[in-house]
């Protein structure tokens, strides 16, 4: 646990971004425990398994995320309510089309 603690603590790591991810929404108990089971589950595993040093993913691993898997789950998430509406359903590319052509 104390290894956890000093993981996090460190600054512009994947680590940190991870349990500050986590604490906002569990608190920081739990998220102290999410990451040291990655820690150990997860990291400490794989280098043991594949013999190769620890390389950090980074601050901005989960920001680093594919933009259009991104807006294919919000659009999945969007037509679940529509569902329920009365208009009709628009095809995904609708959708998508839409998305891109505002964020640009």
């Amino acid at each position: 646990m104390t290894a956890t603690w000093a993981a996090v603590r460190v600054k512009d790591t994947y680590l940190h971004a991870q349990f500050l991810r986590l604490r906002a929404r569990r608190g920081a108990k739990k998220a102290i425990l999410a990451v040291a089971a990655s820690m150990l589950l997860t990291a400490i595993w794989h280098m043991l398994k594949n013999g190769v040093e620890y390389r950090d993913l980074g601050a901005d691993h989960f920001s680093r995320r594919s933009h259009l898997q991104q807006i294919h789950r919000l659009v999945r998430r969007s037509t679940i309510s529509v569902v329920t509406s009365t208009s009709p359903l628009k095809p995904l590319e609708t959708h998508l089309d839409m998305l891109t052509s505002s964020a640009s």
